[in-house]
């Protein structure tokens, strides 16, 4: 889906925001890309749909090379940006004109969605919304779309809990073999049991880009009474319930993984965690 090789970025001639940056995502996964606010978070998902163009390296998107932002790429991609569009349109709309730009879009999916988030009124002005409301309007057109990218940047942002809870129903049922999805936050808790795939920022490059499976496979997550240090351990931190560890998995147990302590564990020990998944076999 999106191939991302030796890509250079900068705003000013002075700092590079992005330096020398490769990554490769797949179809049928949806890739959290986690990472702190400044990053280059967004700015990366800005690379791989073609709104910036990068300095250095190349991009290929859909098989495309998004600088050329060919009607036949543009029509198999949706970006939800984290500032959304001021329009004064109503949502029915805002579906008749924008709707027509994806050979796939699906007015009954956009209808089901919209019910979902308890939005019954489609002549509502979008100006007159609140910024979470808004936000629920253009995630359940997105997914509708059924592009086969799609991109959200900070998705929950301005979402109550049973919305967010929505949200992650909505989007697992929402992607196939056929789709990729990535999901750009630095609320790491908002993705927990959705994403299959994380990629961690740091420093303005890839840190880390790992699936799931993995992921519970080279390391343990888990709570101690203790806070017991040996060779295995990678981080740890006190919490009411004990002391949460992240270790190196030698035993084969499984655990939960749990996302916002991975990643702590990876800015904390980058090397470790890098020594740890530098052999698949292992």
């Amino acid at each position: 889906m999106v191939d991302i090789q030796n890509v250079t970025f900068s705003y000013t001639t002075k700092t590079e925001l992005l330096s020398n940056l490769s990554l490769k995502l797949e179809a049928g996964h949806i890739h959290g890309l986690l990472g702190k606010n400044g990053e280059g978070k967004s700015t990366l998902l800005k690379l791989i749909s073609g709104l910036d163009f990068p300095k250095a390296g190349s991009i290929d998107t859909l098989g495309f090379n998004p600088i050329k932002r060919y009607p036949e790429m543009l029509q198999e991609i949706f970006f939800l940006p984290e500032e959304l569009p001021q329009l004064t349109l109503s949502i029915e709309n805002y579906e008749k004109i924008y709707a027509p730009f994806y050979p796939k879009f699906s007015a009954e999916q956009f209808n089901n969605y919209l019910k979902e988030f308890d939005i019954e009124n489609k002549k509502s002005m979008l100006n007159k919304l609140s910024h979470g409301q808004k936000k629920k309007v253009f995630v359940a057109f997105g997914l509708a779309t059924n592009t086969k990218l799609l991109l959200m940047d900070e998705p929950t942002n301005g979402l109550d809990i049973p919305s967010k809870g929505q949200f992650r129903r909505m989007v697992a049922s929402g992607i196939d073999n056929d789709r990729c999805l990535i999901i750009s936050t630095h609320q790491v808790r908002d993705l927990d049991s959705l994403i299959d795939s994380i990629t961690v920022m740091e420093g303005h490059e890839i840190v880390f880009n790992e699936s799931i499976e993995e992921i519970t496979k080279k390391l343990l997550f888990k709570v101690y009474d203790k806070n017991e240090k040996d060779e295995t351990v990678i981080h740890s931190e006190d919490t009411l319930r004990g002391y949460y560890q992240v270790r190196e998995n030698k035993t084969g147990e499984e655990s939960k993984l749990d996302i916002e302590l991975l990643f702590n564990a990876i800015i904390a020990d980058k090397k470790r965690i890098k020594q740890i998944f530098s052999s698949k076999n292992n």
